[in-house]
């Protein structure tokens, strides 16, 4: 009998929206599959770049954890963000995005998978603790801010929870592409 491979995505309890706890359960299953992907990564992988001015895994895998955490809290809370008390790293230590002929932030030299995991975890970790009041109603809230160009912007708190999941399955793609082409490099 050949195994069956079974995809169920179920809302999670403990959220007083069901949009709220559907968009966690899509963030938490976009991030196991991250994880099981990213099985077997070295710190040399983690840190490879292919070519002066490209992020690396461990860049992306840190700028993922700090978007989701910097939105979560300027996005929903709506109250300004310490990056370094959520995930114990600097909002800019990602070291994106990289100049031209940029080389990775030097804030992560060295560092191992349970590095990027732990990050992730504490950003997860965030999001739940801060969506977990939230109505349906608080989804249809408007919020303005000025970014640091000085544009301003308008968005709903949905739109929050959207961006949040967006923006890692872009970037779970690219992760994936370097993967590939880390493999594919380290042969020639």
């Amino acid at each position: 009998m050949t195994p069956l491979d079974r995809d169920i995505l179920e809302a999670p309890s403990g959220y007083r929206s069901r949009d709220v706890a559907l968009f966690l359960a899509q963030l938490d299953d976009q991030n196991r599959r991250l994880i099981r992907d990213l099985d077997g990564i070295t710190p040399r992988e983690l840190a490879w770049q292919p070519a002066p001015g490209m992020n690396t895994i461990g860049m992306l895998l840190a700028h993922i954890a700090i978007v989701e955490a910097f939105w979560v809290q300027i996005g929903l809370v709506v109250a300004p963000f310490d990056c370094p008390a959520v995930l114990g790293i600097g909002e800019d230590d990602d070291g994106m995005p990289l100049a031209d002929a940029g080389t990775p932030p030097a804030a992560l030299a060295g560092k191992d998978a349970s590095f990027y995991l732990g990050l992730l975890e504490r950003a997860r970790a965030h999001t739940k603790k801060q969506t977990a009041g939230l109505e349906e109603a608080d989804l249809a809230q408007m919020v303005r801010r000025r970014r640091r160009s000085g544009i301003e912007e308008e968005f709903n708190k949905r739109w929050v929870l959207y961006h949040v999941l967006e923006h890692e399955a872009g970037h779970y793609g690219q992760v994936l592409l370097l993967r590939h082409h880390y493999r594919t490099s380290s042969r020639a």
